[in-house]
């Protein structure tokens, strides 16, 4: 059973950092696609950083430059570091995996990931 389990979240005032972790149980994160997610309240859930098999990384434009996706596959655990927090960045985090060995995209789509988190919640105060 693939279980993702995230920590890290917090309250952090404007230009803050974060780390958080995705602990992964039942899935080997060396071979495919791992992602980054955030849902604002009342928006949609949006794709933030992604890595594949090889350490490609993709990010979205909003946070390109402020936030770094990384991994250890021995490990099993992805990471996402966030500088330069804003309060846009507010929302609850969620770590995904998929099934997609290469992964470089523009736009980092749910669809392509098939195992979710419960989510850690990210609060960045003015």
């Amino acid at each position: 059973q693939v279980q993702l389990v995230e920590s890290g979240g917090g309250s952090v005032q404007t230009g803050g950092s974060l780390r958080l972790s995705c602990a992964v149980y039942g899935y080997s994160i060396s071979n495919y696609n791992m992602g980054w997610f955030r849902q604002a309240p009342e928006k949609e859930r949006e794709g933030v950083a992604s890595i594949d098999s090889a350490g490609r990384t993709s990010y979205a434009d909003s946070v390109n430059g402020r936030f770094t996706i990384s991994k250890d596959n021995a490990q099993y655990t992805l990471y996402l570091e966030m500088n330069n927090l804003k309060p846009e960045d507010t929302g609850v985090y969620y770590c995904a995996a998929g099934r997609l060995p290469v992964y470089i995209t523009r736009t980092i789509e749910s669809s392509d990931f098939n195992y979710w988190g419960q989510g850690t919640q990210v609060t960045v105060s003015p």
